[in-house]
């Protein structure tokens, strides 16, 4: 008790120097992480969802999984800075094109992580926002198909989790390939015969999913036909249950467990201190969630519509519409960023200390040799790389930091990834109801 209480005094200590620093612009502490910051998690749901979550059925052509682009082995992310989604063939970096079945073009932006996604804090996801909570819109969320949004989504992680199952490029397939993406280029997604619906039937024909769907949801056991938002709702669980992640050193130092080391602590003054980390990456899981132009390097196709051939990504405006959120993308959440590489919005930068340099001076010039992408015949990753209007769109604050500074701050950085992270909870299923593999 006594020297508990004499670490308590000194972070109390520490916590105040901080705020008395307001002059150089620090920032405070945020308040440890509680149970009550994340939505409560049936585990027999988050059970049935791991099984979604793992099986390909869910894919147009069966051969892609929601782990197929995030799955343990590399973040939850998938380790490439523009993944391979449909005519992809292995996982992780490995991935590759498929031969017999070339795909169209990389995924448009990098895969995030999933941690915490199930805290209550989390009202807007994907880089651009482009899905929000919203009780005054269909079914609870402003989403790119507005009023033909479906009720029963459970919450924003729910909605959001069966949008790439209808990406040509993601999971749905290409025209005419399979039922959902012929649904899917006809614009029928939601009702009766829409691609939401046909998924939901591929997963009501196996007797295995139907009895656990039945063990989890009384209205389906009473007789009620499994729906789409029932698999989503299940797969929102498991990656709420599954990648909850806060008992890492700097949890334990903000709960007054433990001491952080000399080099994290010093890292960690200058991130809500001097270098003004905190302005955007503030809170509990070090984001503000909003969207800020920082300038990261675009790589890649670019986030265009089907019938436009630029490669720009000019990232929030793409949703709302207002020239202010030209190239603003949301502030990604910190913790266990050193798990999650690569970095950035298009992933442009495999190491991190890499993207810190670029990310306080984005006039420091790009190394290509930083991306990690497969090898697409006839695809230029890079024609979009020199557009001006990232730079001039740069909002970030430029502090004077040494490599000695960066160092410290990389060594805070390693302070936010989990104990557990890297473990689970309910990890890696040995198989699956439909008997489809397993990414492992």
């Amino acid at each position: 008790m006594f020297a508990a209480g004499i670490f308590a005094t000194r972070k109390s200590l520490w916590t105040l120097c901080l705020v008395l620093a307001g002059a150089a612009g620090a920032a405070e502490l945020p308040a440890p992480v509680a149970d009550t910051d994340y939505v409560e998690v049936s585990e027999a749901e988050a059970r049935l969802g791991q099984l979604l979550f793992y099986d390909k059925l869910l894919s147009g052509n069966r051969n892609i999984a929601c782990a197929s682009c995030h799955h343990p082995r590399f973040g939850t992310s998938d380790g490439l800075s523009l993944g391979l989604g449909e005519g992809g063939i292995g996982l992780g970096p490995d991935r590759r094109p498929d031969p017999d079945n070339l795909p169209e073009q990389l995924i448009p932006r990098n895969a995030p992580g999933l941690w915490n996604m199930g805290a209550r804090a989390f009202t807007v996801l994907f880089h651009d926002g482009r899905i929000e909570a919203d009780k005054d819109k269909p079914g609870g969320f402003r989403t790119p198909l507005g009023g033909d949004m479906a009720a029963g989504f459970s919450g924003v992680l729910s909605a959001q989790t069966m949008f790439p199952v209808i990406s040509a490029d993601e999971m749905a397939g290409h025209y005419s390939e399979n039922d959902i993406s012929r649904a899917v280029r006809q614009g029928r997604i939601t009702g009766a015969g829409g691609a939401w619906d046909l998924i939901a039937g591929r997963v009501a024909d196996l007797p295995a999913y139907r009895e656990m769907f039945a063990a989890v949801y009384p209205d389906i056991a009473a007789g009620r036909r499994i729906a789409f938002t029932d698999i989503s709702n299940a797969i929102a669980a498991f990656m709420a249950f599954e990648w909850r992640s806060d008992d890492s050193a700097f949890d334990a130092y903000l709960r007054g467990e433990a001491a952080l080391d000399a080099a994290a602590l010093k890292g960690m003054t200058l991130f809500y201190g001097a270098a003004k980390c905190a302005t955007c990456h503030s809170g509990p899981f070090q984001t503000d969630h909003r969207f800020h132009a920082m300038a990261a390097p675009q790589i890649g196709p670019g986030k265009s519509a089907r019938f436009e051939a630029h490669n720009r990504d000019e990232g929030r405006i793409g949703v709302t519409g207002h020239t202010d959120d030209a190239y603003r993308f949301r502030t990604p959440s910190l913790r266990n960023v050193t798990l999650t590489a690569p970095y950035g919005h298009a992933g442009a930068h495999r190491d991190l200390g890499a993207f810190l340099r670029s990310h306080v001076d984005p006039d420091a010039g790009y190394d290509r040799g930083q991306a990690v992408l497969p090898d697409l015949p006839g695809f230029d990753a890079f024609a979009a790389l020199d557009n001006p209007a990232y730079r001039a769109a740069y909002q970030g604050p430029q502090p004077d930091l040494s490599d000695a500074d960066l160092e410290a701050i990389m060594d805070f950085l390693s302070s936010l990834t989990g104990a557990s992270a890297e473990i689970g909870r309910l990890g890696v299923p040995a198989s699956v109801p439909s008997g489809l593999p397993v990414d492992r």
